[in-house]
């Protein structure tokens, strides 16, 4: 496996969030329903994260702001991750939302999305659908295939669902939170993250679905 260089090119492109991507790099994505968040928790989570970025001389609207923050001293950085990054998967696991994700119909419609093209437009390591968001471990061959195959999962499973359930208009949150893992101790720090992902958030056998991958 290839972990992220800070050395090689970066593919960077921005909508809400900034998404980077690096030739066959490990990658940790994140995608969420989008009434899987309350507004009011969503607004004081960015209020608050933006204020801790400006104290450290970051601008949130800068495209590289992801790698300013690796760059903080590791004390820094460290506090940053704890606070806001682990509050932001805590209000996931707290399934807000409608959670149709957590009827097994539509958790495989998305588990069998993920799987369809593995081994040919991606290697797919590892992951867990949850009742209103999907995370996962996974590599891309190229620095814009990442962006496009996340927007082609979205795009068909909520085709897939809303028909199902009779629902028209957006199911997922447009933009997804994607992480280059650094090296192998991060690697597997995220694995156990998404094994012990439905364990966390108290769910049922059935309740969720999840792949793993030696790697």
């Amino acid at each position: 496996m290839r972990f992220f260089d800070p050395e090689d090119d970066l593919l960077i492109t921005r909508r809400r969030l900034p998404h980077w991507a690096q030739d066959g790099a490990v990658v940790f994505i994140t995608w969420r329903t989008h009434d899987s968040i309350p507004k009011a928790v969503l607004e004081a989570w960015l209020s608050e994260r933006d204020a801790w970025l400006a104290a450290h001389g970051i601008d949130q609207a800068a495209r590289d702001w992801k790698l300013r923050v690796q760059l903080l001293p590791a004390a820094e950085m460290l506090h940053f991750h704890a606070h806001f990054t682990t509050r932001w998967h805590d209000a996931l696991d707290a399934c807000h939302g409608a959670c149709v994700l957590r009827q097994p119909e539509f958790s495989q419609i998305v588990a069998d999305s993920l799987r369809h093209f593995d081994g040919d437009r991606y290697e797919l390591l590892d992951f867990v659908v949850m009742p209103n968001h999907v995370h996962l471990l996974a590599v891309f061959p190229d620095k814009a295939a990442m962006v496009g195959q996340c927007e082609s999962w979205k795009h068909y499973t909520a085709g897939q669902i809303n028909r199902c359930i009779g629902a028209k208009g957006r199911f997922w949150q447009q933009d997804a939170f994607d992480h280059l893992v650094r090296h192998e101790a991060q690697f597997r720090r995220l694995q156990s993250y998404i094994a012990e992902n439905p364990a966390k958030a108290r769910l049922r056998a059935g309740e969720y679905s999840s792949h793993h991958r030696s790697a």
